[in-house]
Order: structure tokens, then sequence, then C-alpha cells
């Protein structure tokens, strides 16, 4: 049975590249395959699940427009400079009430309020944070990305929205990059470029907020990671919109990031590891839940009104 489960990870990446395969369902059988394992490594993937989500994003991108990217950046800024800074100072509010540890708190509000693990992992060794502290707030965001995915789309049509709206609500309230596009694939190819493009502008800001922690903090040993492949994904952009004769090669690449994006789902629901999302007190998923809660109707209404 092991060995028939095991052989999934083989398998599905060549199912999806098949039109009937989808991204929720990607990321279900991960998670599948990762409860069956109960939080064994089926197969090492080192740093491969990471580069092939970036190299998928960056692909996606030859298909976009620099028009159309700039209206969406200037359209979505204020919305995310706002979001951002109700996301984590909110954090830090119920991080208090239900008596979570301060680093927690302040991974948690990090990744909701900006891109999931990549900010949890960019705001870590600012904050000096250990493996426990980690895990569990990686425990927390994954489980709510795996939810948003399936939950957000269905959402969205029965609040009727159109797909501008839709994506960029998405990439407000979903927390990382991969579900962020996920649901926008699901929802539709314009909620995908206006999602991916607001989400990636969101992921910037894994810089500024990591150097506001490390001065409050008083961290001169700091580390900060910097998201370097959203520059690719800009060049990308440009050399897409303005070297002629790339109509065509550009849908093969957009092509080639959305079934990359696909595999990479799989490989992050086959990742969950099972036994830290059990060891994670309840205490710090109430803060997660009800912090993404908050976030995802203030942002609804606040998307609302703005449009």
């Amino acid at each position: 049975m092991r060995k028939a489960l095991s052989k999934l990870y083989y398998l599905v990446p060549v199912l999806c590249l098949f039109p009937f395969f989808s991204a929720p369902l990607a990321l279900f059988l991960g998670i599948m395959l990762a409860v069956f394992y109960k939080g064994e490594e089926v197969v090492k993937t080192g740093k491969l699940t990471k580069y092939l989500l970036q190299g998928s994003i960056v692909c996606m991108g030859f298909s976009m427009s620099v028009t159309g990217v700039i209206q969406t950046g200037k359209t979505g800024f204020t919305i995310t400079v706002i979001s951002v800074a109700a996301t984590v100072l909110s954090g830090i509010l119920l991080g208090r009430i239900f008596k979570v540890g301060k680093n927690t708190t302040m991974l948690i509000s990090s990744g909701t309020a900006i891109c999931g693990g990549s900010a949890v992992a960019a705001v870590a060794p600012v904050l000096d944070a250990k493996n426990n502290e980690i895990s569990f707030s990686l425990a927390v965001i994954f489980v709510l990305n795996a939810v948003a995915l399936f939950i957000f789309p269905v959402i969205g049509h029965l609040l009727q929205m159109d797909q501008t709206h839709f994506g960029y609500w998405a990439a407000i309230a979903i927390h990382d990059t991969s579900s962020v596009v996920g649901a926008c694939s699901a929802y539709g190819e314009q909620a995908l470029q206006v999602g991916t493009t607001v989400k990636l502008t969101r992921t910037l800001w894994i810089i500024p907020l990591a150097l506001c922690i490390a001065f409050f903090n008083k961290n001169k040993a700091s580390k900060i990671n910097i998201p370097w492949f959203i520059f690719l994904f800009i060049l990308a952009i440009i050399v897409g919109s303005y070297i002629p004769g790339m109509a065509e090669t550009n849908g093969h690449l957009s092509w080639l990031g959305k079934k990359g994006m696909m595999v990479s789902l799989f490989f992050i629901g086959a990742s969950i590891n099972i036994g830290e999302v059990k060891k994670t007190g309840i205490n710090t998923f109430m803060l997660g839940i009800i912090l993404w809660f908050v976030i995802a109707v203030l942002s609804y209404f606040w998307i609302e009104l703005a449009f």
C-alpha cells in the first residue's frame, strides 16, 4: 500500500499536464499523501519545491502586459499598505488576547500579512525564532492556505464577484502565493493575472517589515531574505511585452508556469507535517483563524468600496 501511494509522487506531476487536472486537486492529493505518511517525508525534494514555485511564477509573467501590471499595481498599492499594517497590528493584539508567544505571534502575523511561509522564513532569522516557534507558525499558515484554495473560489462565486475583484481579494486575504495562484486560476484568467500581480507586490513588503522588526528587536546580526525571483518576474513581463514575435512563446511559457504551479501545490501538500499540526496549540490556531477571518472580511468590503 505504501509503495503504491509513494508512486503518486511521480504520477501526479504527469497528471498535472492534462487539462482535466486542477490546482485544488493537486493540493488535495498532496495532503492525503501527507496524512497517510503521518509526517514522514515520502520523497526528499529539498529546495525543489521552492525553486519550482518561483520558476512557475516567472514563466506566467511572460503572458502579462506591462500596462496591465502597472495599473493593477497602482490600484492595489494603497490596499496592500493598509492591509499589511492592519494585519500585523491586529495579530499583535490577538496574540496578547490568546496569550501566544511574541515570536510565534509575529511569525503568524507576518505570514498572514504578506506571503505565508515565505514571510515566516524571512522574518524568523530577524526574530531569532526557535525551531518550534517556526514549525508551529508554518503549520497554522499551511493548513489555512490549503483551506483557502478550496473555499475562496466557492465564496467568490456565491458573492458574485467578478474576476478582477476576486483577484484583488484573493491576493490580500490568502496567505501564500501558491494558494493565491491556485485559487485565482480556478476562478479565471483575469483573476489569475490580477491576483498574481497584487500578491507579488505584497511580497516585496517582506523587506520593510523585516527591517522594522530588526530595528525594534535591536538585533544587528539579523538576516533579511530578499525575494529576488520577483525581479525575474518583472523582467519576464517586460520581455513578453516588448520583444517582437514572442506571442506564441509567451503562451507556451505561461502554460508551463501554470502546470509547474500545480506540481508545486502537490509537493507543498505532501510536505505538510501532520505531527507539527497536532502539536500546535488551540490558541495558536485560534489566533491564525481569527486574524485570517478579520482580514478576509475587511479586505472584501474595502475592495467593494474602492471599486
